[in-house]
């Protein structure tokens, strides 16, 4: 779930891009090496075939490392435990936890998408969030499975290691604690994001898919980081803060990872790239 901001872009691939750089990058410490690839997690049908870059990296890695157990997010009573954790079960619904205003907005938007309160009114704010720019995303026609579900499901094929950086339940847990932060904030960031997302998708995915780190940044991490200082740190910062250290020790052998992560963990100032060059790592596009 690019999670709730994973959620938030994609992108499209022309064969125009098919020689250009990508969102991989060669991390290396002496002799030892691996990759680090940028995932968006839904894609449309034109943006198969992805990038050279990412097949190349595959091909040469040991183990294929994803942000969570890509296998355990379709089981059925991970989502069932999902939907029972970022859903009111206590006759709450949303209208209780927001102001009359962000409700107005929200409904604003429903009445557009001829989508009725009463299916989204149990959701928590993280979820209701989540839930709206998937819908989005698919009007838009994202509705191919995305980077890092394409290459987990080519790792099982091709008895490659599969490992994770973080459990799901961690997901889990990181959705539901954004729902302890201002309720309201979520809500409207969701619907910010939606309002431009028709426009800014081809931006983003021309971005992610020419590996271009500084527009990205740009184009949704600034704003993010300035106005929702608080969804900033929880979805990203934090989780990059545990991975990096992860990713270190998988440098201290010979085997070739390929961690594939959200294109978001990837941009700006305190990205998983950015971290790894201030510990001294050389880090080189491919």
């Amino acid at each position: 779930m690019n999670f709730l901001k994973k959620i938030g872009f994609t992108l499209l691939a022309t064969a125009t891009f098919q020689a250009q750089a990508a969102s991989v990058w060669k991390v290396t410490s002496g002799e030892n090496t691996l990759y680090i690839g940028g995932t968006i997690h839904l894609l449309t049908a034109e943006d198969y075939p992805l990038p050279k870059a990412y097949d190349k990296a595959y091909q040469v890695s040991d183990k294929i490392v994803f942000e969570t157990n890509m296998d355990a997010l379709t089981d059925s009573n991970f989502q069932k435990k999902t939907q029972e954790t970022l859903s009111y079960i206590d006759g709450t619904t949303i209208d209780q936890v927001i102001t009359p205003n962000t409700y107005d907005l929200l409904k604003t938007y429903l009445d557009t998408r001829n989508i009725p309160v009463t299916a989204i009114q149990h959701l928590k704010p993280s979820s209701l969030a989540m839930s709206l720019s998937m819908i989005e995303l698919q009007r838009l026609g994202f509705t191919s499975e995305g980077v890092d579900q394409f290459y987990s499901k080519k790792a099982t094929q091709d008895q490659k290691h599969k490992a994770w950086l973080e459990q799901p339940e961690d997901q889990i847990q990181i959705l539901d604690e954004l729902n302890q932060q201002d309720n309201n904030l979520i809500v409207r960031y969701a619907l910010s994001e939606i309002e431009e997302m028709s426009e800014s998708v081809v931006s983003l995915r021309d971005s992610w898919r020419k590996g271009d780190m500084k527009t990205l940044a740009t184009l949704e991490m600034d704003n993010l980081r300035k106005d929702y200082p608080d969804i900033y740190q929880s979805l990203l910062v934090r989780r990059n803060n545990l991975w990096v250290p992860q990713i270190e020790n998988m440098l201290k052998d010979t085997n070739i990872e390929f961690v594939m992560v959200g294109a978001m963990h990837l941009a700006g100032p305190d990205s998983v790239l950015a971290k790894l060059k201030a510990n001294g790592y050389k880090v080189s596009q491919l």
